[in-house]
């Protein structure tokens, strides 16, 4: 029986759980009950009491007047919106704050910091030039702080809402700001009373998103009103997609904010999505093709490189055959970029070498995922963390390298939802863990043959799901109870006990959901941790329902996209294999061209044979892989060596400068497309502003040399390409340029447009679920150089840059985060004379670098850890060729170093 309240004598349905306020907007339309401290993305609060009604339990009984945000409505309630004592009491609210308030300071700007505030006193018909109450002293008055390179605080405009505390603590959980004081004294503070600067804001801006007065903001803020057009985007800093709004005046970008109908990110991002893209009108910005001569690169026009580049690789494959010519794609540019270039060097040059960064990351996810699922894509959406009772992280740190989804994560832990963290480093989420299984760096295979050990001795395992759905358990069963634990204990670090709690937590769970990064997949067995990651979820049960799954974080933007797209050298766009002749056969109907059926070289093969001559052209789009890929001294001599190098790019990357042809390139800011995140969602980028002047998108540079040498295709697109990779990958079959709307849709999109959300809902890609059992192995990097380097080195990210930092050390991060540094222990400081702040030498039988110490409890003794964000350091010239023995993901997570003491240095490399 359906249940009704009156809305102005109006009957009108209500919904369970709904507030008053829900109830009202849901009915009329939102904004119709002015409010200052309600944000719908937050608990309602109640404070300002603007948002008042009266309540009645009969048409005509006694009313009371009640806070619409946060009181529930009911069956049979007469709530009345607009009443004269409401309304009377709304001025008066509102009036009362604005005694307190720099009435003077109002604009009538639309867009303005203080636009909200100036909606509501339009709202309640006040006139702040009219006020009866006497103008107070504004005692909040303090001097602006312009301390920080992003925030600004002015807190003259604060009423007190509390908006921006609530922002801080229930979307990004950082907990910085507060109110301090009392009575009229009450105050907004950041940390312990001090300045945006030097507190401990990470710069995610939600403060100043939710700020109704101006009172917080930031330095791109109060340019919006300037805006004459508002573009929304997608980000392109990590795998998160968080949707964007680009607030553009002609061809400059004045600022980013971020929707809050948005599904990825539900009006909240990072710095780094928010504020740092400055770099795409930077000065250092490439603005002519290029072309090495004897003294150095000379500009050219668009057709001469085209020129010289048809002239080489028609040269080259015809002396050397089209196996001497591979390609890089990039997981920065978009699907139809993707596509269009896989495409190119198979349909045009007429070989399978052909990857992309993929390789590097996330290449061990999708093999260990396809072997045991079918698919190598996360099983569910981000958004079942609300369904979620306990949360498994692993060799991952989303709160840095995935912000949005981090804080989403920490949400819920701090809501109550048990966390374990398995990591060698004690990371931001660890503190908040239930259980942080703080193993040694390479030991994620012996520390999860722990805890599946424990659920079968348990027995927690859920016996119907693996007897109906799964497949060889019973082996799986006998190489699991034949593990010596007494051994794994050893191994790991991690004492069994507390192994053996967070498993039985895992899997008493009535929803499991586990998150992995680049700590599971970077090392010699990545492919084997993620099938027993997988193993762990099948167990249990948990997959194909909400609030469970496998949910690998992709490194970047789109890293699932460019895989999707068929850029690697086994697998052709839509994951057929290149080798079987109906795969063949099925690109050649659609391409018009003959394809080749040989496994092509994965990147770290297209080194070695650049190195011995055998590998003579490389195209590289937008990766640079001298400061991204590791044993950088290798990277560099392995392309030296080559015939013809053509790398597009943005700016002159350490990769680049070793080029023979540069084409410059456009950011994502000025193209349009589609991007894949981490959950499967395809979501359209659009070009906010024009190319810069001299450069092309990813997309028109493929289209004009694949023309160039011969193959009629089309322009770029996305509408028009998205209708031929439809007919190619399968799980595309549904999706339409126009019909992805503001959210996009997650693959499979099938032929009706209809999406999905949760995969191997009944059953598996692949059928049956396969259990497979694979017992520790130590890196041999440890086996070859562990004596001779007793430290064990790490490598990742920090929240401020991304990567190889190429665009945000072109922005006001650099201010925030300005080198990379060494993370170690105290104890292994004193052991080395080493304090903080030191210049220290790291080395390893490869190279050294030199970085300033940073000393440290996050890390265990033993254990180093750095970043990779600046070429001054290449760190990765130390690291090694040792690789996931599967897919060649190279193993940046362990590395065999040793460490000591040297004087002050400029911190470039010696090798």
């Amino acid at each position: 029986m359906s249940r009704h309240a009156h809305l102005d004598g109006k009957p009108s349905p209500i919904e369970a759980g709904e507030t008053i306020l829900h109830f009202i907007e849901r009915h009329t339309s939102k904004g119709s009950i002015p409010t200052l401290c309600y944000d719908e993305r937050m608990e309602p609060f109640g404070s300002c009491r603007v948002c008042s009604v009266e309540v009645a339990l009969s048409a005509d009984g006694p009313r009371k007047v009640m806070a619409s945000c946060h009181t529930p409505v009911s069956d049979g309630m007469h709530v009345f919106c607009h009443s004269k004592t409401i309304q009377k009491l709304r001025k008066n609210i509102v009036e009362l704050v604005l005694t307190d308030y720099p009435t003077e300071t109002l604009s009538d700007l639309p867009g303005a910091g203080d636009a909200e505030l100036q909606t509501v006193i339009r709202q309640v018909g006040l006139d702040p030039a009219a006020l009866r109450y006497a103008v107070g002293q504004n005692h909040h008055s303090r001097p602006p702080d312009t301390s920080h390179p992003y925030m600004r605080a002015d807190l003259s405009k604060c009423i007190n809402c509390y908006r921006c505390i609530r922002a801080c603590d229930e979307i990004q959980g950082e907990m910085v700001l507060g109110m301090h004081g009392r009575g009229f004294g009450n105050h907004i503070i950041m940390g312990a009373d001090t300045s945006f600067n030097d507190s401990a804001c990470v710069s995610c801006g939600a403060c100043a998103e939710t700020c109704p007065t101006g009172a917080i903001t930031d330095v791109f803020r109060p340019r919006i009103p300037e805006a004459t057009h508002t573009q929304r985007t997608v980000c392109t800093y990590c795998g998160v997609g968080c949707n964007l709004e680009v607030h553009v005046k002609g061809e400059e970008i004045l600022a980013i904010t971020a929707p809050k109908t948005a599904e990825a990110n539900a009006g909240h991002t990072c710095l780094k999505g928010r504020y740092a893209f400055k770099f795409q009108s930077h000065p250092d910005r490439l603005q002519h093709p290029l072309i090495r001569r004897e003294n150095g690169f000379e500009e050219v026009s668009w057709d001469e490189a085209y020129d010289y580049i048809q002239e080489k690789l028609t040269s080259l494959r015809s002396e050397h055959g089209p196996n001497s010519i591979a390609g890089i794609s990039s997981a920065r540019c978009t699907n139809e970029e993707n596509y269009l270039m896989q495409k190119f060097i198979r349909a045009v040059i007429g070989t399978n070498n052909i990857d992309c960064c993929a390789r590097v990351c996330h290449s061990p996810t999708a093999l260990g995922m396809q072997k045991t699922f079918g698919t190598g894509a996360a099983t569910n959406s981000i958004d079942c963390i609300k369904k979620t009772h306990c949360i498994m992280v692993i060799g991952a740190n989303p709160t840095t390298a995935h912000p949005v989804t981090g804080a989403k994560i920490k949400q819920a832990v701090m809501k109550g939802v048990p966390l374990i963290v398995i990591d060698p480093i004690r990371t931001d989420l660890a503190e908040y863990a239930q259980y942080h299984l703080a193993l040694r760096p390479g030991t994620n295979v012996a520390l999860l043959d722990m805890m599946i050990f424990y659920i079968i001795d348990e027995g927690l395992v859920d016996e119907a799901f693996v007897r109906t759905r799964c497949e060889d358990f019973e082996s799986f069963e006998q190489g699991i109870r034949g593990l010596d634990i007494d051994a794994l204990e050893a191994i790991t670090g991690v004492d069994r006990r507390l192994v053996r709690e967070a498993a039985i937590a895992y899997a008493s769970a009535p929803n499991a959901m586990s998150f992995h990064g680049l700590g599971v997949t970077e090392h010699s067995m990545g492919t084997r941790t993620v099938t027993l990651i997988a193993d762990l979820a099948m167990l249990t049960g948990n997959i194909g329902r909400e609030g469970v799954g496998v949910n690998p974080l992709r490194g970047q933007n789109n890293v699932q996209g460019a895989a999707d797209m068929g850029a690697q050298p086994h697998q052709g766009a839509g994951y057929f294999d290149v080798t079987r002749a109906e795969s063949h056969d099925h690109y050649v109907s659609i391409y018009g061209a003959e394809v080749p059926t040989a496994v092509g070289y994965k990147i770290p093969e297209m080194f070695t044979a650049a190195k011995a001559g055998d590998l003579k052209a490389l195209w590289l789009m937008g990766e640079d892989v001298v400061q991204t890929d590791p044993n950088s001294a290798h990277v560099m001599a392995s392309l030296e060596n080559l015939e013809l190098l053509v790398v597009q790019e943005i700016f002159m990357t350490e990769t680049a400068k070793l080029a023979h042809v540069i084409l410059p390139a456009t950011t994502f800011l000025e193209k349009s497309g589609t991007f894949t995140n981490g959950e499967r969602r395809i979501q359209r980028c659009r070009a906010v502003v024009s190319p810069l002047e001299g450069t092309k998108t990813d997309g028109q540079i493929m289209v004009d040399i694949m023309n160039r040498m011969g193959y009629p295709q089309a322009g770029p697109d996305p509408a028009v390409l998205l209708e031929e990779i439809a007919q190619v990958v399968p799980f595309f079959k549904g999706v339409k340029w126009d019909e992805l709307g503001d959210n996009g849709k997650q693959w499979p999109v099938l032929e009706d447009g209809s999406d999905t959300e949760i995969m191997h809902v009944g059953q598996f890609k692949r059928g049956l679920g396969k259990l497979h059992f694979y017992e520790w192995e130590e890196s041999q990097e440890i086996v070859d150089n562990g004596e001779a380097f007793p430290f064990i080195l790490t490598t990742g990210r920090k929240l401020e840059h991304y990567n190889c930092g190429t665009m945000t050390r072109r922005t006001a991060n650099v201010d925030i985060l300005t080198e990379d540094t060494l993370e170690l222990h105290p104890r292994d400081a004193r052991a080395k004379g080493i304090s903080n702040g030191d210049w220290v030498r790291l080395f390893s039988k490869r190279g050294e670098v030199r970085l300033r110490a940073l000393i440290t409890r996050a890390v265990k003794p033993g254990v180093l850890y750095t970043t990779f964000h600046f070429p001054e350091q290449l760190v990765n010239y130390v690291t090694s060729d040792v690789s996931d023995r599967e897919t060649m993901c190279p193993e940046y997570k362990v590395v065999a170093v040793d460490i000591e003491r040297v004087a002050p240095t400029d911190a470039r490399v010696r090798v």
